[in-house]
């Protein structure tokens, strides 16, 4: 493993949240190991997004939110020493764009917030989302919410915005690591994901045309 970003990746000092893991046995696990398979093959990333044949949309959108979860956690946490209170006063992408936060407790207004403030918050928030199994059900045959596709909107419009602060803010220390191909893959699977099933407006991908 001589790559140091990936070194970083999987030194566990530097996550930046726990994994949520699928439980071997289940269809999820067996979905996510699939989905996994594919990226491991090469395969085109605009192919191994699609639904596969049989397959329910819910459990497969499941699986790739919390793997992006996972991902994005693991990429931020790699440049977070270097997304301070001094450097990102404020959580934005660039010049045209500030993402203000907003929550159903102590935010019920949209505010201004630092980036590693607003990542915090967002984190758990996300993690709060995929550990509730009234929202993320995790035994086969138990129903999704209706307003299940809705949530994941939300989680993933949250988890671009990680990625637009970090490619246009901290893009020096992911080259300085060596990972602008790992990032860049983890950003177009991404993409084409929430791009084939629609999951978030086109407005909201502006910052990374």
């Amino acid at each position: 493993m001589s790559n140091p970003f990936l070194k970083q990746v999987f030194n566990k000092d530097k996550t930046f949240r726990p994994k949520r893991k699928f439980e071997p046995g289940t269809q999820r696990f067996e979905l996510h190991k699939r989905a996994q398979a594919s990226l491991n093959a090469g395969l085109d990333l605009k192919l191994a997004v699609q639904l596969p044949p049989g397959e329910e949309l819910h459990d497969w959108v499941a699986v790739h939110v919390v793997d992006f979860f996972n991902r994005v956690n693991l990429i931020y946490g790699t440049i977070s020493d270097g997304c301070t209170e001094r450097s990102c006063p404020i959580m934005s992408g660039g010049p045209k764009y500030e993402y203000r936060w907003q929550d159903e407790h102590r935010f019920r207004k949209p505010t201004a917030l630092s980036a590693p403030q607003y990542m915090d918050l967002l984190m758990d928030w996300i993690e709060v989302q995929i550990n509730n199994e009234d929202v993320f059900p995790t035994n086969v045959g138990t129903p999704f919410p209706k307003n299940f596709l809705q949530v994941v909107k939300k989680i993933l419009s949250r988890l671009f915005r990680v990625f637009v602060h970090v490619y246009i803010h901290h893009f020096d220390r992911i080259a300085q690591l060596g990972s602008e191909a790992h990032v860049n893959t983890c950003y177009k699977h991404f993409y084409y994901f929430v791009r084939e099933f629609g999951l978030i407006d086109t407005k909201e991908l502006e910052p990374l045309k």
